[in-house]
């Protein structure tokens, strides 16, 4: 049988789409002018990324917000949280456990500068109640960053509760969104979030370009010092070809997105009907408010690493956590946030699906990972003493 060729790791990147190259390639040699030019050609492509600017504004749902484009999510992260302690002049962030580590180091940044971080509890589903940001917030606080929707175990967070409780304080509400934009509705005015960050390569765009969502009124400080670009807020020459590929990938992940996320959510409950067949198997988060096509499954006694390189073999493309993450030895800090051990945390194995994936490879995946599941437990020596 010749070797399947399955790309179940959308989490991680996606594929450029056809629409984004086709939309972007004009932009690279007929019209590649600098937009900070004085002459037509500068003129014209400047207009394009103010149409870019308004558009993805509108697709997001909103006339209450600026974008600025960013070269990722992890930059726009970075600007929200330093901007946001610069701006007020408060001491203290509120965020969670649960975050992406472009949230997380940057938290660990600001308090080797003093500033004091709080970090909400979380119960084992993943997500986390409003009621614990009332219990932690205060008028000290400079920021709330909470993500929409988690890039390892896919809970969708109560971002809209958790921005009313902070503007009755009078602090402002960031959210990394890079997982949530394209899966699932995402309305920035109806989140009421003062800040949004997104990502352009988990929604068929290219690597090397995101955004981040300002309401408008709020003045951040430039983050980057240089020109005026980008409204003076972040210096440095647009990348004109990349923004028109995020402006099109944003329009194709708005639109149809609840007919394309039925699909696959259909697809992922027979993946993990599948796999929680499997003694001793469980899912990470919860099981309804997640994203349409994760599944984090933790499979005890192996190593979630070994499982994801065997399947590799099979040509099945997965991870055993963040794509960030790649090359560390210790359990998935998400995981370990909600409560699980080291055994089942070190065994856990995260697959997204997407709208290009079919019945037929998820019923492949189920077949290939009870197979190799039942081979690596049979050498496993923390398998056998558990089952005695």
């Amino acid at each position: 049988m010749d070797k399947r060729n399955i790309y179940a790791d959308n989490a991680a990147t996606t594929r450029v789409s056809d629409s984004v190259l086709n939309a972007m390639m004009p932009y690279f040699q007929q019209n590649f002018a600098n937009p900070s030019g004085l002459y037509s050609p500068a003129t014209a492509s400047a207009k394009a990324v103010r149409q870019a600017r308004a558009d993805i504004a509108k697709y997001l749902g909103t006339e209450n917000g600026e974008v600025f484009f960013t070269s990722c999510g992890t930059e726009a992260d970075n600007w929200a949280i330093k901007s946001a302690v610069e701006l007020t002049g408060k001491r203290r962030i509120i965020t969670s456990r649960l975050e992406h580590h472009a949230v997380l180091k940057t938290c660990e940044y600001l308090k080797s500068k003093g500033f004091e971080i709080t970090y909400l509890p979380c119960p084992e589903n993943g997500i986390i109640e409003p009621e614990e940001l009332k219990k932690a917030i205060g008028n000290d606080v400079a920021i709330v960053s909470v993500m929409l929707a988690n890039n390892e175990i896919g809970t969708i967070q109560k971002v809209s509760e958790m921005a009313e409780i902070c503007h009755g304080y009078g602090v402002l509400m960031h959210t990394d969104a890079v997982q949530a934009v394209g899966n699932i509705p995402v309305d920035f005015k109806a989140l009421g979030v003062d800040m949004l960050s997104l990502s352009g390569h988990k929604i068929h765009a290219p690597k090397g370009i995101g955004a981040l969502v300002v309401r408008k009124g709020l003045n951040l400080p430039p983050f980057i010092h240089g020109g005026k670009q980008e409204l003076g807020r972040r210096a440095g020459t647009e990348n004109v070809p990349y923004i028109m590929g995020l402006r099109q990938a944003i329009s194709d992940a708005t639109t149809g997105i609840e007919e394309r996320s039925e699909y696959v959510l259909c697809l992922r409950e027979r993946l993990v009907d599948g796999l929680l067949k499997i003694e001793m198997t469980r899912l990470n988060g919860d099981r309804a408010d997640r994203l349409p096509g994760n599944a984090n499954i933790s499979f005890y006694g192996i190593e979630g690493e070994s499982l994801a390189l065997l399947l590799d073999m099979k040509g099945i493309c997965v991870s055993s956590g963040s794509a960030c993450t790649t090359g560390e030895t210790e359990p998935s800090h998400v995981l370990k946030a909600i409560g699980l051990s080291d055994e089942w945390a070190k065994g856990a194995l995260r697959i997204t699906l997407s709208e290009d994936n079919t019945i037929e490879d998820v019923d492949y995946i189920v077949e290939m990972i009870t197979e190799i599941v039942g081979k690596l437990r049979a050498s496993s020596t923390l398998w056998k003493r558990t089952i005695g």
